[in-house]
């Protein structure tokens, strides 16, 4: 069984689900792998849950912090190979603070809620894409994290637009920029990837 090769191996399928992007890889880099992932994205997940309760309840916008709480607790350890017994929790972990954080922002403005929606689906239909991809091993360009921003990079956008405005404006453009993005690559990536490596993966899994 040999895989889909649309592009280099990830050294590590948890790092991958990661999902990190430019801002949180750099972080990594400065301690060269060497952080365990796990503990400091739990004290983010922490942090953050508290910042996005007090903004929700109106404490001078507290919530617009939680990006660079969770960057600075948990982008250092993007480069660790996540090999711990319980570092695949990470992943949903950063999902679950990215996803939180775009609804809370999205309703403490109160935001109209199709547009949260609408920005949560190209966040979901990624996050689905790129795990089915690691299952199949029809791997996602490197380049794909830069230009998605990574869940760092798009949730400093949201604290940005929440900070200057206006915030309609900027989850709409997010959410046409992502979903033209996701939706493109992963069309493209999949037409181009060889059927009957596809069907090998796929047989691979079910075993």
């Amino acid at each position: 069984m040999s895989p889909v090769h649309m592009a280099p191996v990830p050294n590590s399928t948890v790092v991958a689900y990661r999902d990190d992007g430019p801002l949180s890889r750099a972080m990594g880099l400065l301690v060269a792998g060497q952080l365990p992932p796990l503990p400091p994205v739990l004290a983010g997940t922490f942090v953050t849950g508290v910042l996005l309760v007090l903004g929700v309840a109106g404490t001078d916008g507290l919530a617009v912090f939680a990006p660079a709480v969770t960057l600075l607790l948990a982008g250092p350890g993007s480069t660790h190979p996540h090999d711990g017994r319980f570092d695949w929790l990470v992943p949903p972990l950063l999902r679950v603070i990215e996803y939180t954080f775009v609804v809370a922002v999205g309703f403490a403005h109160e935001l109209n809620p199709v547009l949260i929606f609408l920005l949560l689906g190209a966040l979901a239909f990624h996050h689905y894409d790129l795990v089915y991809r690691l299952r199949q091993r029809v791997y996602a360009p490197s380049w794909l994290s830069t230009l998605g921003l990574g869940w760092d990079g798009r949730m400093m956008a949201v604290s940005l637009v929440a900070l200057v405005g206006p915030l309609t404006f900027g989850y709409a453009v997010l959410a046409l920029y992502l979903w033209a993005l996701f939706g493109w690559e992963s069309l493209t990536c999949w037409l181009a990837a060889p059927r009957s490596g596809v069907e090998e993966a796929d047989m691979g899994t079910q075993d």
